[in-house]
């Protein structure tokens, strides 16, 4: 069900601000924490003695202690201390996974200690780069996260679920713009699209800073398992291509449980980078739209439940890129399954300069 050598998002680096996390991943209850020192630490949720999660505890220190009888464990997972008695039992350990912070965020492996090379993290670097300015959020959202892959995959659905936010109305509907799909190592699927001259959606006015009709595309990007980007880029008719907005919207989406995702975002922007009223604006119309989406998802995931089936029940075009995805999600648990050692090294989202592979496809 999950793929588990690869790297998740755990939280946004401010987190870790707080004492500690406490966070289900991967259907396992985690606790999470940056030390004094800045090491990062993420453990099982739980205390070895008498199964109490170490989050109904406290922090000390740089060390959890458990509230149920105040046994104390360092960020490697090792018991350091235990009331009344001076001999640390050799089981007072609690299992750890790597967790390494990069882009602004936390990431961390829930697979083979082992094969967890911080190289593989996928460049997302425009969160927290020089010449980007980001409006982020956290959504948790009561659906498989495979739907979210679906949903961000084929952003047709704009237009009917998110006609008050980025979609175009019926006139000018995205279907009727046809998506070039293609395949990349096996690992990425991109879908394509390219919107001229339609009236700018109200975010996009919002964007330009005032109504008129313009130029849009957009590229959905998805990573196996559940990495996934939307580069959109918008100008006036009057404009040249060149003086486009970009922006590239982060959809990092770590699984719960079967029922459940985390949904890490951020609209990262190339414009009006010190405008912060813009960026609040951005970060309440992304909410605003992402809300939207939690709704519907929510649903569907609930109809799957009652009627026990799964989607789509009957495909149409707009499935392409969505179907792909699922099938290399389905390729990528089946070689882990067979080798609990199987990892895939992530191709680039996007080439740093987006208007090369904008006017490639």
């Amino acid at each position: 069900m999950f793929i588990r050598n690869t790297w998740y998002v755990a939280g946004f680096e401010h987190e870790f601000d707080e004492p500690f996390i406490s966070r289900r991943i991967l259907d396992v209850p985690l606790v999470l924490y940056r030390t004094s020192q800045g090491v990062y630490s993420a453990m099982d949720d739980c205390c070895p003695h008498r199964l109490l999660p170490l989050s109904k505890g406290k922090r000390v220190g740089d060390d959890m202690q458990c509230g149920y009888h105040g046994m104390c464990f360092s960020a490697d997972g090792a018991c350091i201390s235990v009331p009344g008695q001076t001999n640390i039992p050799a089981a007072a350990r609690v299992a750890t996974y790597p967790v390494q912070a990069r882009h602004g965020f936390v990431w961390i492996w829930m697979g083979d200690a082992e094969l967890a090379d911080p190289g593989l993290i996928p460049d997302v670097h425009w969160h927290n780069s020089p010449g980007w300015a980001s409006s982020q959020g956290y959504h948790r959202i009561e659906a498989h996260y495979t739907l979210l892959n679906d949903n961000l995959l084929d952003l047709s659905h704009e237009t009917y679920v998110h006609s008050r936010t980025i979609g175009n109305d019926e006139e000018e509907t995205i279907a009727a713009y046809t998506a070039k799909v293609t395949v990349e190592q096996d690992s990425l699927v991109r879908a394509h699209r390219e919107m001229p001259n339609i009236e700018a959606p109200p975010f996009f006015a919002l964007v330009i800073g005032h109504p008129c009709r313009i130029n849009r595309w957009q590229s959905a990007i998805h990573l196996v398992p559940s990495i996934n980007l939307t580069v959109v880029g918008v100008h006036p008719v009057e404009e040249d291509r060149t003086e486009a907005r970009i922006g590239h919207v982060l959809h990092l989406l770590t699984p719960e449980s079967p029922g459940s995702t985390h949904y890490f975002w951020a609209f990262v922007r190339n414009y009006r980078l010190d405008d912060a009223e813009l960026t609040e604006g951005i970060r309440k119309a992304s909410s605003a739209t992402f809300d939207e989406d939690k709704e519907v998802l929510e649903i569907q995931q609930q109809q799957m439940v009652r009627m026990n089936t799964s989607v789509p029940n009957v495909a149409i075009k707009l499935d392409e890129a969505p179907v792909r995805a699922r099938r290399l999600l389905e390729q990528r648990l089946k070689h882990e399954a067979e080798d609990s050692r199987h990892v895939v090294a992530p191709p680039p989202l996007v080439p740093e300069h987006s208007f090369a592979v904008l006017e490639e496809v």
